[in-house]
């Protein structure tokens, strides 16, 4: 059986923290190969990606990753929970000596695993404690980090573990493990440098989030990227093939939302307890993002979560689509590879229960499957609205017309 290293990512852009987890992890491993499971056009913060998957695929592939798969849009732009278990999911069904490694700020996987089991458990005075603090009014991540805290009753060894952003995403992955009961090992590799959404610089280490923020002031990341992804970046930022932030859709959700009567809005995934009456009264009264943001937002419902809700009224998600996710394994889509990763797709081709896409045409063509491919008409539509924020050649239906990236 190979062995396979994955890394579950965004890679929105690639840049030097990103190739020492991977080398590190390489190191740690050793595996026969790597494999990145890789968010879409959208992202898990409720965000655009930077530049298109195609173009981050080249970026990881040219690093030293042998194989670059999808996460599909339904998982990419959830909550981290089904982020985890749609990326869990396919790694899963690859049914190889899977390792997989992740990022975190305390860099101990007993602790992370410590968290997860008592997570997946949940005894009954953690969920008594839990629901003292959403009585509180608190977030839900707040209100689970109190109670989390107060349960373990260790603060010297945790505090701060349930913030960390990294800590948080790497728990999910492991409470997904512990559930699917199978032999994924994980492993954690010790974030340097910056934190995950500073704004710092640390040698020649920023956050993603730095280097986007670099990118809108005009400032030079060149030093802050591998030579081949910071040409690449280069590239799509030439070409006018970029989407800086999600306001670029403002006026497509806005209209959306008015469009919307209030059972469909309702009917998005995260609108809980009435929320649908404050979007639509924000929506007809506003004409920018952060107007309406900041009408809707409350202690409750996190920015993020609220993020995540203004994508799924501009891709058409709904809850229904969101249950069907959690029901199904999702496809294979390779977005690119190399010489190594033709080797592993021969493999992976052997199992004829597997949905590997390696042409969008042709399993939309011949598949029987009505729910896999509602789930990558998601992607498809993604696409179509992502290049609508380009400032140069805005083309539909790249999904069928954009060849694999082989390096």
């Amino acid at each position: 059986m190979s062995k396979v290293l994955a890394i579950i990512c965004e890679y929105n852009p690639f840049h030097n923290g990103h190739l020492y987890q991977l080398n590190e992890s390489i190191k740690s491993v050793h595996p026969d190969f790597t494999v990145c499971i890789m968010s879409g056009n959208f992202v898990e913060r409720g965000n655009t990606a930077l530049i298109n998957k195609w173009a981050r695929a080249e970026m990881a592939l040219k690093s030293g990753v042998d194989m670059v798969i999808e996460l599909p849009t339904i998982y990419s732009i959830s909550s981290a929970e089904n982020f985890a278990s749609g990326s869990i999911k396919i790694l899963n069904s690859l049914k190889c000596d899977t390792f997989l490694s992740f990022g975190s700020e305390c860099g101990d996987i007993d602790i992370l695993n410590r968290f997860a089991d008592i997570l997946v458990k949940e005894p009954s005075e953690y969920v008594t404690m839990l629901n003292h603090e959403l009585a509180k009014g608190l977030s839900f991540p707040k209100a689970r980090e109190n109670a989390m805290l107060l349960y373990i009753n260790d603060i010297r060894n945790s505090a701060n573990v349930l913030s960390g952003s990294n800590n948080i995403l790497g728990i999910e992955y492991l409470k997904q493990i512990i559930k699917t009961g199978n032999s994924i090992t994980p492993i954690t590799i010790k974030r340097v440098g910056a934190e995950y959404n500073s704004l710092s610089i640390v040698g020649n280490i920023a956050s993603a989030t730095a280097i986007r923020e670099m990118l809108l002031q005009k400032k030079s990341v060149k030093n802050l990227m591998p030579k081949s992804s910071y040409s690449i970046l280069e590239q799509e930022l030439g070409n006018g093939r970029f989407v800086l932030d999600i306001s670029q859709f403002e006026r497509e959700i806005i209209y959306k939302l008015r469009c919307m009567n209030i059972e469909q809005i309702a009917n998005l995934p995260d609108v809980t307890e009435g929320l649908e009456y404050k979007i639509k009264e924000a929506a007809n009264v506003c004409n920018n993002l952060e107007t309406l943001k900041f009408m809707i937002k409350s202690k409750r419902y996190t920015l993020s979560r609220i993020n995540r809700i203004l994508l799924y009224a501009l891709l058409d998600i709904t809850k229904q689509d969101y249950i069907n996710s959690q029901k199904i394994n999702p496809y294979i889509r390779i977005l690119g590879l190399n010489e190594n990763g033709k080797i592993l797709l021969s493999e992976l081709s052997q199992n004829k229960k597997l949905n590997i896409i390696t042409s969008v045409k042709q399993f939309m063509d011949s598949s029987n499957n009505k729910s896999l491919k509602s789930m990558l008409a998601k992607d498809i539509l993604a696409t179509n609205i992502y290049t609508l924020g380009y400032k140069k050649n805005p083309d539909a239906n790249l999904d069928f017309t954009k060849k694999l990236i082989v390096v």
